[in-house]
């Protein structure tokens, strides 16, 4: 009976292991001397936007092994090959650096390495992979409402009023580097119990750092922080509606057509990132707070935290569904 193809090929390995032929010699020489070629699983690395990078090293695996004739070529997003310029620099170790990170500049980036392990080996390639994010900083604010007893809703009085209040409240954190911004007014009639109806005006407004990456800091003291300034603005504001709350009290006139009403004010601190970014910790744990550049396939949602697939979406840092 004939024999099956594997037992064919294993007898015909036998013989031709035995005879020594000089096709299994060459096939022995040819895995000693191949070229090696590793490539470990991407290994993600965040650099602020607008920033210097941190150096992004070739020679991770090996940094403490000494190379014969090294070579590197970094490639990046589709491929192209990276060449020094004013935001890319390339050390003689093989690192990358960037000078100042911008959004397009996030994706996959390749060294190729090419060395020998001694003068005597063969050379060998090392294929690193890092996949770079942008990030910003969280846009933190508080959020206030308050209510104010008013003129009837037509009134150009309280309109008056209300430019006024932000123009006060503007002053207040001015010297913090933070502004008021007024996100919604209205005016509404108010059944009060046990009582009649009632003009109120009804404000939200938020208070927010003036901190931008691109521009300068308010200062280098650890006290001037964005978190600090802003708890100090919302210390001032909740001084300035105390106050007024005590000048109502003192007062023996009759109470002004337009007051504000004692403990309406409330106030919430909100932590969102800006579009575009998102804050994943299963994903990025290396940097969970960051709100980190939504990855291609996804897109920042509408609670301004997460951002959420949209398999339409091919870019980084994708706004909404294309």
């Amino acid at each position: 009976m004939e024999a099956s193809a594997p037992g064919r090929a294993r007898r015909g390995w036998r013989r031709a292991r035995a005879a020594g032929s000089p096709l299994s010699r060459a096939a022995v020489v040819l895995v000693v001397s191949a070229l090696v070629l590793w490539a470990p699983p991407s290994v993600k690395v965040y650099v602020m936007l607008h920033q210097k990078s941190p150096h992004v090293l070739c020679v991770t695996q090996l940094r403490n092994s000494e190379l014969v004739d090294p070579s590197f070529q970094w490639h990046g997003p589709k491929g192209k090959i990276i060449s020094e310029n004013s935001t890319a620099q390339i050390t003689s170790t093989g690192s990358l650096v960037f000078q100042n990170f911008e959004e397009s500049m996030s994706g996959v980036y390749t060294c190729f390495l090419e060395y020998k392990p001694t003068v005597e080996e063969v050379i060998k390639n090392l294929q690193l992979k890092y996949v770079v994010y942008a990030y910003r900083e969280p846009h933190y604010y508080y959020q206030f409402t308050a209510r104010y007893h008013a003129a009837p809703c037509n009134s150009i009085y309280n309109i008056s009023f209300e430019k006024k209040l932000l123009q006060i409240l503007s002053k207040l954190v001015l010297d913090l580097s933070c502004e008021v911004s007024l996100l919604k007014s209205e005016c509404h009639r108010v059944k009060m119990q046990r009582a009649g109806l009632q003009n109120e005006l009804f404000f939200t407004f938020s208070v927010s750092s003036l901190d931008t990456e691109k521009g300068p800091k308010p200062c280098a003291d650890h006290s001037c922080e964005s978190s600090k300034r802003l708890s100090k603005a919302k210390n001032l504001i909740e001084r300035f509606f105390n106050q007024q709350v005590e000048v109502l009290g003192r007062r023996a006139e009759p109470l002004p057509e337009i007051y504000y009403i004692e403990g309406t004010l409330q106030m919430v601190w909100i932590n969102r990132c800006f579009p575009g970014y998102g804050m994943n910790i299963l994903k990025h744990p290396r940097c969970p707070e960051c709100c980190v550049i939504c990855s291609p396939g996804s897109y920042n949602s509408r609670d301004g935290i997460h951002c959420l697939q949209c398999n339409s979406s091919l870019v980084f840092g994708a706004k909404a569904c294309l």
